[in-house]
């Protein structure tokens, strides 16, 4: 039995509470550790707790939060070799170079962005008018931060070491983080890594709260909460909705990745210049990771021609010659089952796989699909019903006028990518297609597939929904994603002694950014 980490203290639950336990996707059985499922008495005790840690950081310099994240990411690395092996073990995704390589250096990096933001204030865009006598600030919110995390990154998007979670603690808040039930004995090593961090910075000891699992009914009663400040959920739709339902009508923030079909639009020229590339690519970022990945290319969208066609077989080769993928968890074959079943029905016709993998473990036949662009259009919700996993579905239009029509209709996605000609042969549809689709998705991409999302300033890992609740907020990118978590607050003819230190007319930095009398400046008032 493995405990939660409550208020400073790990617990293992009422006698005979509930447990859950991990699997190996790889072969299909259940780990051997178990995990308490938290009661509501428990969660409220952390809220409680976390309500605690939000008054005594008020005085907290944020340099102790900077030395958190840089201690826990230290300590991440210091344990490295224990997590890639759980998080192996748990996910099936490989030790290298995904898990060791790539997605540990990233989780740590993360941490160490959001600790320099920390120290740099910036992020807190403070803004003053000396006429008005008017100066506001982003501060922390009033309550923690609840996070529930997703199963496809064991550490990248962990509720405790990811995006999510350095935001919300670079912002001044704890966090209550939720484990996602695929990968339990890695958030477990983590958030043994955060509190030891929590105690070197000498943080109040509810900074850093987790459980493994709470019931479902309990799941949205905490995101209501009146103690709680935000939520940050990733995952799936349908979950994801009946959580924003039960924070909207408490009036609670809730930030949500849901789900994204991430549409390409290969452009005749492209094809004509090199098919085969395109093809491989697009193969190569359909397969990602068993295709378990939020920005995944589930639609790609051609103009009929011959062309096109030996594009299509070219893709069909790859999909027929790469055998099964492994999925993160059991309900992966059967909610891909379901998402086929509908596309079929819709009109979608069945080029390779569409069958759940024999032999052990979770595993599913890589799938292609294809769909005329007039059946898209008289269907187009059915046709956007997403598959998690390595299922990608062609929609063949008669013409461009046809292809914009389909761009008009998307849903919000994360992402839309155009591949054109490189020599300018496709720039005037181009211009048009861009027009339509950058209003569809948050990220809009050239000549590249989009899968990966790289922890940069600039980056929008957001869009319309139902990719997110909200467009106007990114899970990825520091410091613009450090605000989902921050209140603005305003003062109005206050004292100056009395400002917060950012607001005064000293820079309290000497480099930190302040928007001042509409200009942004590092110089002193």
């Amino acid at each position: 039995m493995r405990p939660m980490l409550l208020n400073g203290e790990w617990q293992l639950g009422a006698a005979g509470a509930e447990t859950i336990a991990s699997a190996n996707p790889a072969t299909g059985q259940r780990l051997s550790a178990r995990y308490p499922i938290a009661s509501w008495i428990e969660i409220e005790q952390a809220l409680e707790a976390a309500q605690q840690a939000v008054e005594a950081l008020v005085d907290f310099p944020p340099e102790g939060i900077a030395e958190f994240l840089e201690t826990y990411a230290a300590n991440i690395e210091i344990a490295g070799e224990a997590l890639v092996e759980m998080a192996h073990l748990e996910t099936a995704l490989p030790k290298e170079p995904r898990l060791l390589s790539v997605e540990l250096p990233r989780t740590t990096n993360q941490l160490r962005q959001a600790a320099n933001a920390v120290r740099d204030h910036s992020w807190r865009t403070a803004t003053i008018d000396t006429q008005t006598h008017i100066r506001s600030i982003y501060g922390p919110l009033a309550g923690p931060v609840v996070i529930f995390g997703p199963n496809n990154f064991p550490f990248a998007f962990n509720s405790i070491a990811g995006g999510d979670f350095a935001a919300a603690i670079a912002a001044g808040n704890p966090v209550i983080a939720k484990a996602h039930p695929g990968h339990l004995g890695t958030t477990h090593l983590l958030a043994e890594a955060a509190f030891k961090a929590v105690q070197s910075a000498n943080l109040p000891p509810a900074m850093v709260q987790m459980v493994y699992h709470l019931n479902p009914s309990d799941g949205l009663k905490l995101v209501g909460h009146p103690l709680v400040g935000a939520t940050a959920f990733t995952g799936s739709r349908s979950a994801g909705m009946k959580l924003k339902a039960a924070a909207d009508q408490a009036g609670k923030p809730i930030y949500l990745e849901m789900s994204s079909l991430n549409p390409v639009f290969v452009l005749p020229g492209a094809l004509e210049e090199d098919s085969s590339k395109v093809a491989t690519e697009l193969f190569n970022s359909c397969m990602l990771g068993g295709g378990q990945f939020c920005t995944k290319p589930g639609l790609t969208v051609l103009l009929q021609n011959e062309t096109s066609e030996a594009f299509i077989e070219s893709v069909k080769t790859h999909f027929q010659n790469s055998g099964t993928a492994t999925l993160l968890d059991e309900s992966g074959p059967k909610n891909i089952t379901a998402a086929l079943s509908v596309l079929e029905q819709h009109g979608a016709e069945l080029l390779v796989g569409s069958q759940p993998a024999a032999g052990d473990g979770f595993r599913f036949a890589s799938t292609l699909l294809r769909v005329s662009g007039q059946q898209f259009l008289s269907q187009p919700h059915a046709l956007q019903t997403e598959a998690f996993g390595p299922v990608s579905l062609i929609v063949m239009a008669q013409d461009m006028d046809q292809i914009y029509d389909i761009a008009a209709t998307l849903e919000g996605n994360l992402t839309g990518s155009i591949y054109s000609h490189s020599q300018g042969q496709d720039d005037s549809l181009y211009n048009r297609l861009a027009v339509i689709l950058s209003r569809k998705v948050g990220r809009l991409l050239n000549d590249k597939m989009p899968t990966g999302v790289a922890v940069s300033p600039a980056m929008n890992h957001g869009g319309p929904y139902p990719s997110t609740g909200h467009p106007g907020f990114t899970a990825v990118g520091i410091p613009a994603s450090l605000r989902r978590f921050a209140a603005l607050r305003c003062y109005d003819n206050v004292r100056p002694h009395r400002l917060p230190v950012e607001l005064q007319n000293p820079n309290p930095t000497g480099t930190m950014w302040r928007f001042i009398n509409g200009t942004w400046t590092q110089k002193d008032i």
